[in-house]
């Protein structure tokens, strides 16, 4: 979109054409900002601002969605974010992660170590604690599943034989 514009009115006053909404229909969710993404997601503004200005002051401030993920509600709360918008973003990004994941598990034969942890990327990189999971293949070396069998602190987690013989590994 080049140098975005900035209005002072609600976005349902704008000219149509740079309505984030309408220019997702228009011309296509890849051909929009970050910020007019976002807004769209937050769907209105709150307190005095509108959803782009809310998207933008968030885009600003963390410059990815990968950061705006890694914070907590206390934290983007104190930028605006009620529960509702919160929930909406974290969930927005859950998806992106999940749709990531179909197209790995369709496409992906595990052959080294490098497609686990393409396969896992997404779900661990931004991780604040240890996780050890167990990933379970076919015959292909297709993944089945993957099982969480212990989340621990910021550097270790501990796995009981307990928790093996429950997921029946």
């Amino acid at each position: 979109m080049g140098k975005e514009k900035k209005y002072t009115k609600a976005i349902i006053n704008w000219p149509e054409d740079e309505r984030p909404r309408e220019r997702l229909l228009k011309f296509g969710a890849e051909n929009l900002s970050n910020t007019e993404l976002l807004a769209i997601l937050l769907r209105v503004g709150s307190n005095g601002k509108s959803a782009i200005d809310m998207a933008r002051e968030l885009m600003n401030e963390y410059q990815t969605f990968r950061n705006i993920d890694s914070k907590s509600f206390a934290e983007l709360k104190r930028k605006g974010l009620g529960i509702a918008k919160f929930a909406q973003i974290k969930a927005a990004i859950e998806i992106g992660k999940r749709f990531f994941n179909e197209k790995s598990l369709t496409k992906v034969k595990v052959i080294s170590s490098k497609d686990i942890v393409d396969y896992f990327m997404p779900y661990l990189k931004d991780m604040k604690k240890e996780v050890f999971k167990a990933v379970l293949l076919d015959g292909k070396n297709k993944i089945i599943k993957d099982v969480t069998l212990s989340e621990g602190t910021l550097t270790k987690s501990i796995v009981l034989r307990e928790r093996l013989q429950k997921e029946q590994l």
